[in-house]
């Protein structure tokens, strides 16, 4: 059967939809991008804020004319807001043949099976969400294939006023670190050579298996598996980020001089309304230690604009704070007020005019830190892996083909690009190369290939 599966909202969904693919895979299923020549459809979603609520709601409803019409054979929904919304969705989107709630991706194929069979004693999978997170699952890559992303654990603990995942996603929960080597080596195997660790907060893993902090000794080991040139931390709490943790990025070079820090505010009056476990001070400190350890530490992280009870006052200190730290990289969203949260019974909501004129003003405010920031690395040597080539021009005085790379800075789809200009021979993606940074345009480098001796021999296909 030919089934359309779309994956919506975050990298850790994206590693659930793989797993579904490859369970549906190994089952003999194929799949299509194409709406109209697919058999049935599996939408995974997503309902972290307002904007991604929507978008999965209004998939499943045109998915869902195909399934009215008799085109499709079965509709199968999964994700969070299955998990949050599972009755309003059968309710109001009769369409939709079967739920899987956020612990239940191993249940696809039962569930298809089920709707195929005209088997309706079922029609939801609601597995506990205490239940242990999936391990060395066989997966389809939908990436690529040189990088892709490995979830280490399920859940949160952290209580923030703003957040359901807890509430859809379950407490934390580690994957036991022989599982997630078994599940780098599989992705390796198959040409991964960059390896992205997510998780809600990945500073936490081991906490609840091994009861202390396992991040490093799982680092140390995924830099034992040969062919894996790169391995990117993504989401790490500022008041998880240890002594330990610095000291091993440090001293590993295949762990990427990058992390994810998401902060959220700089008002210590809205931390504290966010539910955050640090301070203004607190998190400088830290970033200055990680600085200080790691010179060429690139720190990415995440901020919201008009939180309730904002004010002038407080959205000030936040465009202070920006001012003086200086991030490597920065993405601001405009609250999205959720239902069954703290923060979305608070008073003071904040107009939605008022919060994206505040998004805008830091984004603005960042784009002259990264475009300075971009400026500056003229001149440097970096280390590049090859996305793949965007020119080919064949006029006489054109020198070579132009090719799209992202160094250790840039993480996948959220970051900037490095363009190399004039190669004179081919490249493959997934290859590292050494080049020098010649300009910049905006939030992307320009740069040009260190050529040696053997280069031509060493990187042509």
């Amino acid at each position: 059967m030919k089934i359309l599966f779309v994956s919506l909202g975050c990298d850790k969904n994206r590693v659930d939809s793989e797993v579904m693919l490859g369970m549906l895979s190994q089952r003999g299923h194929e799949f299509t991008d194409d709406e109209e020549i697919a058999e049935a459809a599996v939408v995974n979603t997503c309902c972290f804020i307002g904007d991604a609520k929507e978008e999965s709601i209004n998939t499943i409803i045109e998915l869902g004319e195909y399934r009215k019409s008799g085109k499709y054979k079965a509709l199968i929904v999964t994700g969070c807001l299955a998990e949050r919304y599972r009755d309003e969705v059968l309710k109001e989107i009769p369409e939709v043949d079967r739920i899987l709630g956020t612990a239940s991706v191993e249940h696809i194929v039962e569930a298809l099976d089920s709707v195929l069979e005209e088997n309706n004693d079922t029609k939801m999978y609601l597995d506990s969400l205490e239940k242990k997170p999936y391990g060395n699952l066989k997966r389809v890559q939908t990436t690529g294939g040189q990088y892709n992303y490995l979830k280490i654990a399920e859940g949160c603990n952290k209580n923030c006023t703003y957040c359901v995942i807890p509430k859809v996603r379950g407490r934390y929960r580690s994957v036991p670190m022989e599982e997630i080597i078994e599940s780098a080596k599989a992705l390796v195997e198959m040409g991964t050579t960059e390896i992205i660790l997510v998780a809600q907060e990945t500073t936490l893993y081991g906490v609840d298996l091994y009861k202390e902090k396992k991040l490093p000794e799982l680092l140390r080991r995924l830099s034992d598996i040969e062919e894996l040139k790169w391995i990117r931390i993504m989401y790490c709490y500022p008041e998880e980020i240890t002594d330990e943790l610095i000291a091993t990025i440090k001293e590993l070079p295949k762990v990427c001089n990058y992390l994810d820090i998401p902060i959220q505010s700089g008002s210590d009056h809205i931390l504290k309304q966010m539910g955050r476990a640090t301070s203004r001070k607190e998190i400088t400190e830290r970033i200055k230690q990680i600085r200080e350890a790691i010179p060429d530490i690139c720190i990415r992280t995440t901020l919201i604009a008009g939180f309730p009870g904002e004010t002038e006052e407080d959205h000030e200190e936040t465009m202070s704070f920006v001012k003086e730290m200086k991030f490597d990289r920065l993405g601001c969203f405009s609250y999205s007020q959720e239902e069954e949260t703290v923060a979305g019974e608070m008073p003071d909501q904040i107009p939605e005019e008022v919060k994206e004129k505040r998004r805008d003003d830091i984004m603005e405010l960042q784009q002259e830190i990264a475009f300075e920031a971009a400026r500056n690395r003229i001149g440097q040597i970096v280390s590049a892996v090859i996305e793949g080539r965007i020119t080919d021009d064949d006029d006489d005085d054109y020198d070579g083909s132009t090719y799209v790379a992202r160094t250790y800075m840039d993480a996948p789809d959220v970051d900037g690009y490095l363009f190399i200009m004039n190669v004179p021979y081919d490249l493959m993606s997934g290859q590292f190369v050494e080049v020098l940074i010649t300009g910049s345009n905006d939030y992307d480098l320009i740069g040009e290939l260190m050529e040696g001796e053997d280069d031509e021999d060493e990187f042509t296909e």
